[in-house]
């Protein structure tokens, strides 16, 4: 049964013009993209898309980064799509993340690590639903 999850290309990677290359690298990988929108997030659409953190010491960080620039926001699907997405993305820490996955490739840092991915499906829900709700069962 395929399932749905929740991608960002980040500003770093958008701004690096490296969008393309992780969006073959998606489409190469077996995911359909169901939605694509390139954005720049509102301050409240940022505090909202990171409230689980909002009392984390890194919250400001955050929501300054994603409002810095364009991402480009995603819904892909296929079988296993919030596990096998989080898989090549690779650890959150470029430097830790595994040969081939994409934050190994284009991220630079914790901070500026280029995608991010639903970490779960309560959580893809919200991310879904904060920008498409209709596909939000």
């Amino acid at each position: 049964m395929s399932q749905h999850t929740f991608a960002i290309i980040k500003p770093d990677a958008v701004s690096a013009k490296y969008s393309g290359q992780i969006i073959d690298i998606i489409e190469k990988n077996g995911f359909k993209i169901v939605k694509m929108q390139k954005l720049q997030f509102t301050k409240k659409q940022a505090e909202q898309f990171y409230d689980i953190h909002k009392e984390r010491p890194f919250f400001k960080e955050l929501v300054d980064f994603i409002i810095s620039s364009f991402s480009i926001i995603m819904v892909l699907e296929k079988e296993n799509a919030i596990a096998d997405w989080r898989k090549l993305m690779g650890a959150t820490d470029p430097l830790k993340a595994d040969v081939g996955t994409i934050r190994k490739m284009f991220g630079k840092n914790i901070g500026n690590n280029a995608t991010h991915g639903s970490d779960g499906e309560e959580t893809a829900k919200k991310e879904i639903g904060q920008f498409y709700p209709e596909l939000v069962k």
